[in-house]
């Protein structure tokens, strides 16, 4: 069994949000980015550098309304079966229960495109979940919980750039009710890759 939830990132959840966010891109954009960059985007080197942004991003965010949020999933075990477990076997388990592991992410901000008032609308920063915990509510969660936060920091709308071969996160937000707004970008990324932007709103 899994206790779980979502809360604001801590400083101790650094390596684990890296690797989350490493994990979820390996896994969800292998089949529409190419490989160099990709590589490049995943490799060691990258992760340092991925590693150093989200530890000023959990401890030092700019302002009150940069935050960055996880999904958890908390170890409950059934103590009905530690007899028959052993003495090692329960020692074992009984160390597990309570432990806590971060399954996603999403982070959020004032919006920066210039066509858009940051006051009034927020960007989506990242929003990943492990591939090794999909479909077990955490994007959900994690959704609703960025909606909860702007509401009360007093926004209206919230958009986020998704890559448009990204078919999976494009039919989740759809389903919860996110559309096209029209803004789109082309990156260089070897060939030419298109991203769209998202746009909800929460008012």
């Amino acid at each position: 069994m899994a206790d779980v939830g979502v809360r604001a990132a801590r400083h101790d959840d650094v390596d684990a949000v890296t690797s989350t966010q490493i994990r979820a891109w390996r896994y969800g954009y292998r089949e529409f980015l190419p490989e160099g960059p990709l590589e490049q985007m995943t490799g060691p080197a990258a992760e340092k550098m991925w590693r150093r942004q989200w530890e000023e991003a959990i401890l030092s965010p700019p302002t009150s309304r940069h935050r960055v949020l996880v999904a958890v999933e908390r170890v409950v075990l059934d103590t009905d079966a530690f007899p028959a477990l052993g003495p090692g076997g329960i020692e074992a388990l009984a160390a597990m229960q309570g432990a806590e592991r971060v399954v996603g992410l999403a982070s959020h901000a004032p919006a920066e495109d210039p066509d858009l008032n940051p006051d009034t609308t927020a960007e989506m920063l990242s929003f990943l979940v492990d591939p090794d915990f999909v479909r077990r509510g955490h994007g959900s969660r994690l959704l609703n919980a960025t909606v909860d936060h702007l509401r009360e920091d007093g926004y209206h709308t919230v958009v986020t750039w998704v890559f448009a071969d990204n078919y999976a996160l494009l039919g989740f937000l759809e389903s919860a009710g996110w559309g096209e707004d029209g803004a789109e970008r082309v990156l260089d990324m070897g060939r030419p890759v298109r991203m769209v932007r998202m746009a909800t709103d929460i008012s």
